[in-house]
């Protein structure tokens, strides 16, 4: 099976590339951008399958396709859940949110494997999906936090804050000012909102500022210990499963 790469974050098409080394498939080819997309399908036979990303560095991939008639078959990779459910099953195998799970992974394989049509032409509609994908591709990410201190709120810069973190049941940001402030929400409801490039979730208790990361230190079972520039009130350990995906956010 020949397989295909179109995503714009290089960490997320490495990490892909190696969830689908670990179920025997190699990729040959990873691509970034709808120009660069073009050119390849211009000079080289069309794989059998595509991981397609939907917004790359240069606009939505669904460009690629007003210029080349492709005909491979796609699983969709995307952060858009309610849009996915709406559009992009339509004659795509299927979609991955992501993070992209290797169990959802192998089942998206399994449904193409299992494909008992030839692969078709792609006919989605292309330009009714650009009207839906508007406002959460251009949608931006918090900039600012608000606590409450007394009588007071407190109004927090995300670059301000050196992590988030949870406790006792509550969500904390610790700010340079070497400040906790207890926030009105949850870690996971906090994933939708950090600025990914900034922000990383290295353990079920800890996001960390990749602009207040001081050091990098090796820990006992292949972890990660991360030391923040002001924050020391508790360890911050990348676990063992998240160690990898960490390095890449790095890069």
């Amino acid at each position: 099976m020949n397989v295909l790469i179109i995503e714009d974050e290089k960490p997320a098409a490495r990490r892909l590339a190696r969830l689908l080394s670990e179920k025997g498939l190699e990729v040959a080819t990873m691509l970034h951008s709808v120009e660069e997309s073009v050119d390849w399908f211009q000079r080289n036979q069309h794989p059998d399958l595509i991981f397609l990303d939907i917004q790359l560095s240069d606009g939505l991939s669904f460009e690629i396709f007003d210029l080349i008639e492709v005909n491979s078959a796609i699983i969709f990779t995307t952060a858009y859940d309610e849009y996915a459910l709406q559009a992009f099953k339509l004659n795509s195998i299927d979609y991955l949110l992501k993070p992209i799970d290797s169990e959802e992974l192998e089942q998206a394989l399994e449904q193409y494997r299992n494909l008992n049509q030839p692969q078709k032409k792609i006919s989605l509609d292309f330009d009714d999906i650009k009207k839906l994908l508007v406002d959460p591709l251009e949608r931006e990410y918090k900039k600012r936090f608000t606590a409450r201190v007394g009588q007071h709120i407190k109004i927090i810069n995300a670059e301000e804050i050196e992590c988030f973190y949870s406790e006792n049941k509550g969500t904390y940001a610790y700010t340079t000012e070497g400040r906790n402030y207890l926030l009105d929400m949850t870690l996971e409801q906090l994933e939708n909102e950090l600025e990914p490039e900034m922000f990383f979730r290295v353990s079920r208790k800890f996001y960390v500022n990749v602009n207040h990361i001081k050091d990098i230190i090796s820990y006992t079972n292949s972890r990660l210990k991360i030391v923040l520039k002001r924050f020391g009130e508790q360890e911050i350990i990348v676990s063992r499963e998240r160690v990898r995906d960490f390095k890449l956010w790095l890069e």
